[in-house]
Parts: C-alpha cells; structure tokens; sequence
C-alpha cells in the first residue's frame, strides 16, 4: 500500500449541500446492495466461479492467498492503521489530517459489518470447493471485510494526495494492490466472487460520505476550536 505524502493537499469544507448528495448518493448504493446481497443468498450464481478460482488454491498461491487472510485479519488491520495514522501525523504535523484518515478508513470497515448482519450471507459451502477454507469462519460473508479494509485504506491515502501525476500513479498501484487482495481472498475460498465486488462498491460509496461527515462535521471543528483555545491563551499569558 503506497505511503501517505509529506503533506496533505488544501481542501475546502464542503458545504452542507454537496454533503448531502455524498451521503445520499452512498444511501442510495448501500441500499441497492442490500438487495443485491438478498439476491445473491438465495441464488448465488456464482458458485460456478468460485469453485474455478478455489481450484487455483494450491502451492504458491495457497501460501500467498493465506498470508493476505492474515495479515488483514482485524487485530493486524488496527496495528497498521494506527501505525499509518501515526506516519501521517509525522509527516504533515498536523493531528486533524491524521484524525481524518483514521476515521475515514474507521468508518467504513466498521460500518460494513452492518451490511453483513442485515444480509447474513453463508460462507461458501466448503462441500461444493475443492479447498474449502479451514477453519469454517462463523460470520456472514456478505461483504468481507478484508477487502473493505484495503480499499477504505487506500481512499484514505488518495484523499492526502493532491491532483496530478502522483495521485494518479498512487491510484494506480494501490488498485492493483486492492486487485490481489481480493483475488486472493477468492482463491481462499474465504468469500463468494460477488461479495468481494460488493465490498469494494461499499468502500467506494461509503469512504467519501464517511470523510466528508467525519472531517466536516467533528475534525475540523475541533481543530479550530482547539486553536482558537490556544490563541486565547498565548495572549493571557503575553497581558497578564
């Protein structure tokens, strides 16, 4: 996963209507999920692609497809966001832009985990696999959250790069990052083709709606608060 930059590109808040259409716009795909995530449990056409990708679970490729499951397991996937998170803040000094990134990628891998409830998607049916995935996970699959995760994780690093060359280049590379985790994740057996889609459609929506709130709405106001706190007090202490 590309490296956040020195320094984070200026935005401008945005107002409360262009806030509004990002969480409507995200409304609007999470709900379409969920019923698409309802079509696919009680007919899960792509079975026969799973099983053709399971297939390839083998050697080098189920070594390489069981090292990405667990690195992205959730007590690994904290340990790197804070430690992101803090090179962030070392990097720009600035603990609002370091909060920004945290939350955004928080936001929308926690947030998945609804999805997965109200969907309650099976694991794929170790039966139907040539190398089912051991040990059977116990949660709904309907999207995985590793997937989430990496894609929340890259949009954040994309939100601290400006315009240009490098944000595209940064693009670039963290898509084919996200590309093989989830290829990966399907070789696994792990989750269904379609709930990886999903989970990259859901990060795609959410993270943006979930930044704007984040950022807009808590972040930044406490920053200014916080400095105007500061500045109040340097000028007590310069007229005691």
């Amino acid at each position: 996963m590309p490296t956040p930059p020195t320094t984070a590109p200026p935005t401008a808040p945005l107002d409360q209507r262009a806030l509004g259409r990002r969480v409507v716009r995200a409304a609007v795909i999470v709900a379409a999920l969920v019923l698409i995530g309802f079509l696919l449990r009680a007919h899960p056409v792509d079975e026969p692609l799973a099983r053709s990708l399971n297939a390839a679970h083998t050697g080098t490729a189920a070594a390489v497809g069981s090292a990405v499951y667990a690195a992205f397991e959730p007590v690994p996937a904290v340990l790197l966001t804070v430690a992101l998170t803090a090179l962030v803040w070392i990097r720009t000094r600035r603990v609002a832009t370091a909060a920004g990134f945290a939350g955004t990628v928080a936001l929308t891998w926690i947030t998945s985990d609804l999805l997965k409830l109200v969907v309650a998607r099976p694991r794929p049916d170790g039966s139907v696999l040539p190398h089912p995935f051991v040990p059977v996970q116990p949660d709904p699959s309907f999207p995985s959250g590793h997937a989430v995760f990496v894609t929340a994780l890259l949009l954040a690093v994309l939100a601290l790069v400006p315009p240009g060359r490098r944000r595209r280049a940064v693009a670039v590379v963290g898509g084919l990052g996200v590309l093989f985790v989830v290829l990966a994740l399907a070789v696994d057996g792990v989750h269904w083709p379609t709930d990886l889609a999903a989970s990259v459609v859901w990060a795609l929506a959410v993270a943006p709606a979930a930044r704007a709130v984040w950022v807009g709405n808590v972040v930044d106001p406490l920053a200014r608060r916080l400095e105007q706190t500061g500045r109040h007090r340097v000028r007590k202490e310069d007229h005691p």
